[in-house]
């Protein structure tokens, strides 16, 4: 490999839900950066958009014979394809995924969530990469080139216990049910389980569902309990009358629906398919519903993760309050935060008292109901029943939720983790982490901590 000329492969990916528009002009300043280093560049020079296309340029780049591949995660994509291009290519891997400016608008780019999902698929297959996070006509590109991986996996930490309280939770889970409702998305590793893996690490149970059994039991719902229902939402939320209403009670039935499977069975938490199929086959949002499962102590999982219905569980029973199932979009290192997010399931109590929480739509797939408000102020604790790397562990951190205007639709909230950003940013990335992480308010590490030594679990504290 020259060390003065490379040819580089380039793979620009995205997707046509986000605003096409702002990312094409992203990746045009992405890729005047890769022009300026001097390096041959080959591969389309425009967004990649499904697998036919990429597989399409990976072949191109393989004729070329390049000496690196550079992947620019231009907006958010599953790892389907990044998984494809990593078995496909044996020369070093690169990762560019840019930031967006938090205007309190929609997630038009989303690329972080992209590289988090890369990141915890690659780590899965002990395939190492140079990544950036970072915009256009910054400094910095040189890094992304070098010979050697950037990614430095983490090394769990001692422990500190106390052996009753960890006990104590372990009691507390075994015997605790999980409803899994129809498959995880392609592409999402972050959600794969292990059922067996899970009962024997927790004592929970797994019981699985179709998608169509939970969108019979929403439409065979009372009309009564559908009209009830709204009315004590608008209680809570303003903008009802604004959002189409058909799709409104479609919205409203799904929590009719989870109800009800609830008292057949008894389930203490679910974790549901959400997307495309609840609003390309249904016809409304499920965020809504798990906002308000959520504030009734029965977390709701998204993308069928049902390892992230597992730690919403243990993060309820040491926090004793409701939790949040939270992506991680964004890190800054010059302002030192993150923003927290999805689309619309935080439950109410979290919400800024300062701010009027409202009625929304799904902001890629224009249905309701979600909720929107940013999230209240105050310290916070997030922990993950990880298996990044192939590995059982629990990821924890802790930060302070800051008295901020809302950077992006849905429920979000701009965070200071312990850490700073920067550093926090690269620990993320090197841990392999998944995309989803279990929020709830006040210091509980300690008592997650005790937790994670009486299961026998190791401790990463990002």
């Amino acid at each position: 490999m020259s060390v003065e000329t490379l040819t580089l492969g380039v793979l620009p990916l995205g997707r046509p839900t986000f605003d096409v528009a702002f990312a094409e002009e992203m990746l045009a300043g992405m890729m005047d950066d890769l022009k300026a280093t001097g390096h041959r560049l080959v591969g389309p020079k425009k967004l990649l958009m499904d697998a036919a296309s990429t597989e399409a340029a990976m072949a191109e780049i393989a004729a070329a014979k390049p000496d690196r591949i550079v992947v620019l995660q231009v907006t958010f994509t599953d790892a389907a394809m990044m998984c494809r291009i990593a078995e496909t290519f044996d020369q070093p891997l690169s990762i560019w995924a840019v930031p967006e400016p938090r205007l309190g608008g929609r997630l038009r780019l989303n690329a972080f969530c992209g590289l988090n999902l890369a990141s915890h698929a690659l780590g899965l297959r002990g395939r190492l990469f140079s990544w950036r996070y970072a915009s256009p006509h910054t400094s910095g590109i040189e890094a992304l080139l070098g010979e050697t991986p950037m990614v430095d996996p983490l090394v769990p930490e001692a422990a500190q216990a106390d052996p009753a309280t960890g006990k104590a939770l372990l009691a507390a889970l075994s015997g605790k049910s999980i409803a899994r409702i129809g498959a995880h998305p392609d592409g999402f590793d972050t959600c794969g389980y292990d059922s067996a893996k899970l009962a024997a690490l927790t004592g929970m149970t797994v019981t699985g569902f179709e998608l169509s059994d939970l969108f019979a039991r929403a439409l065979a719902a009372p009309e009564a309990a559908a009209r009830d229902l709204k009315v004590a939402v608008e209680g809570h939320l303003s903008g009802m009358e604004e959002v189409d209403q058909v799709e409104l009670d479609r919205s409203l039935r799904l929590k009719l629906a989870l109800d009800d499977m609830k008292a057949d069975a008894g389930f203490d938490a679910f974790a549901i398919r959400c997307w495309p199929e609840t609003f390309t086959e249904y016809g409304g949002a499920v965020c809504g519903p798990a906002s308000m499962m959520g504030e009734g102590r029965v977390p709701c999982a998204c993308e069928a993760d049902v390892y992230g219905a597992a730690t919403q569980l243990l993060l309820q029973v040491a926090s004793d309050q409701p939790v949040f199932l939270v992506d991680l979009v964004d890190m800054d290192a010059s302002d030192d935060t993150a923003v927290v997010w999805h689309c619309g399931q935080a439950p109410i109590s979290m919400a800024d008292p300062d701010a009027v929480a409202r009625a929304t739509i799904h902001t890629n797939r224009k249905m309701p109901l979600l909720f929107e408000f940013p999230l209240k102020p105050g310290p916070v604790t997030f922990v993950r029943l990880s298996q990044a790397r192939g590995q059982q562990s629990l990821m924890i951190a802790r930060g302070e939720m800051l008295k901020r205007e809302m950077a992006f639709t849905g429920t979000s909230g701009v965070v200071r983790f312990d850490r700073p950003a920067g550093e926090m940013l690269t620990r993320v990335i090197d841990s392999g982490l998944e995309h989803h992480m279990a929020l709830a308010y006040g210091d509980h590490v300690a008592a997650l901590e005790s937790f994670a030594t009486a299961a026998g679990l190791p401790v990463v504290h990002l």
